[in-house]
């Protein structure tokens, strides 16, 4: 565990004073758990992203989302892989305003076997704090998304998100 440990922290150090030329590795650790009487939820997301900064304000990427969710004796996995594109803006050292948008495929799988495919788009707004060396902390407060998830033999569930103020989010970011 404390390997799986050790490589997600580094996996996860995105930005502070970055520079055309430069490398880019960033993403988040999401864990939640709910429980309500004996009905329990627990969520894992782990979102990993890798990128190449062509310009000083403009880099892009890839990013992946790998997720499982548990309600009760319910369980499904999630997989989302696709492409990013950050523009950034320096404000006085040490802060950074950006936004990501990104696109992709998406699949789900549950307990049963019954698998889901579809796609996503979603820009999202941010704050980095360069700690030290082009290593930062990177704050969201939402975004905007659309995405699409067709299950197989099913019909399409598709979903308008503007979550701007109803989520915050904490990531780290290193670029080399």
């Amino acid at each position: 565990m404390k390997k799986i440990l050790v490589i997600a922290a580094l996996a996860l150090v995105s930005f502070a004073n970055a520079q055309k030329g430069t490398y880019l590795v960033a993403g988040n650790l999401d864990f939640n758990s709910t429980k309500t009487d004996d009905f329990k939820t627990n969520n894992f997301e782990f979102a990993p992203k890798v990128g190449y900064q062509f310009s000083d304000n403009m880099t892009v990427g890839i990013e992946s989302v790998i997720g499982s969710q548990k309600d009760g004796d319910d369980k499904s996995n999630n997989l989302k892989v696709g492409g990013f594109l950050r523009y950034a803006k320096s404000l006085n050292s040490p802060f950074a305003i950006y936004a990501d948008l990104s696109a992709g495929y998406q699949s789900k799988k549950d307990i049963t076997d019954l698998k889901s495919k579809g796609f996503y788009v979603g820009i999202v707004p941010a704050v980095a704090i360069d700690l030290k060396k082009s290593f930062a902390l990177n704050f969201s407060i939402g975004g905007l998304g659309y995405d699409s998830m067709k299950p197989d033999g099913g019909k399409a569930t598709n979903t308008f998100d503007f979550n701007f103020g109803r989520s915050f989010s904490i990531g780290v970011s290193k670029n080399f």
